[in-house]
């Protein structure tokens, strides 16, 4: 099951499959593409996925466009 977040105004996906989490853009069509530079770390608990995403893409953080929040 893939988690769903607006990661300053970008949406992704992050699944966890093998005792790992993958991370992908979102098109928000069905299309994702995975996200191979960024490695989460894989003991991270599913509730610290949102602060973790913030904190590697901080610098995307522009505007009104100034959280990361899970969408589902």
């Amino acid at each position: 099951m893939f988690l769903t977040f607006d990661v300053f105004g970008k949406t992704m996906a992050v699944l966890r499959k093998n005792e790992e989490w993958q991370l992908f853009l979102d098109s928000g069509t069905g299309l994702r593409s995975r996200i191979y530079d960024v490695v989460i770390p894989a003991d991270l608990a599913e509730s610290e996925l949102d602060k973790y995403l913030a904190d590697i893409f901080h610098e995307n953080a522009k505007g009104n466009q100034l959280t990361v929040s899970r969408i589902k």
